[in-house]
């Protein structure tokens, strides 16, 4: 109940108004204290943003890692597909050290295949043009040639 003997403020508003003295770290609208956010002058806004969104990811990765059903696991990859973040399933593709982790070995005859991935064992995650896992993968290798005989 207010002073005045009126009702109750609705849960989530402020009974404050948005006048002039309100307050401003106040938002009036939400009933969000704001204070959390623009008290420190030094951190700029954004960069709080980034490193927010980074740790994010970095849990919902964690989070992905550790799931056992394929719903959440679809719905993860989903989720950070939405916001830039790239599953990674090379397979198909020439190896290449630097974009890739190299888990094992499968042996081939076809020389064109040698040093192509044949499966990922683990995805790795790209955000946007940053990689932030290397992918975990199988590649073809050719078979070494039996010796001649002399």
């Amino acid at each position: 109940m207010s002073p005045e003997g009126g009702t109750e403020a609705p849960s989530g508003t402020s009974e404050r108004s948005a006048g002039p003295d309100a307050d401003p770290d106040t938002d009036a609208e939400q009933g969000t204290d704001m204070t959390a956010v623009t008290s420190d002058p030094r951190t700029d806004p954004l960069s709080r943003a980034l490193a927010e969104r980074a740790e994010l990811i970095r849990l919902c990765l964690y989070a992905l890692d550790r799931a056992r059903s394929s719903g959440v696991v679809e719905r993860l990859v989903e989720g950070l597909d939405g916001v830039g973040v790239a599953a990674l399933r090379p397979d198909g593709e020439r190896f290449d050290p630097a974009h890739h982790e190299a888990g094992g070995t499968v042996p081939t005859d076809d020389p064109q295949l040698d040093g192509v991935i044949a499966e990922t064992e683990v995805v790795g995650f790209a955000d946007r043009d940053r990689l932030l896992r290397a992918p975990i993968v199988t590649v073809y290798q050719s078979r070494p040639e039996p010796p001649r005989p002399r």
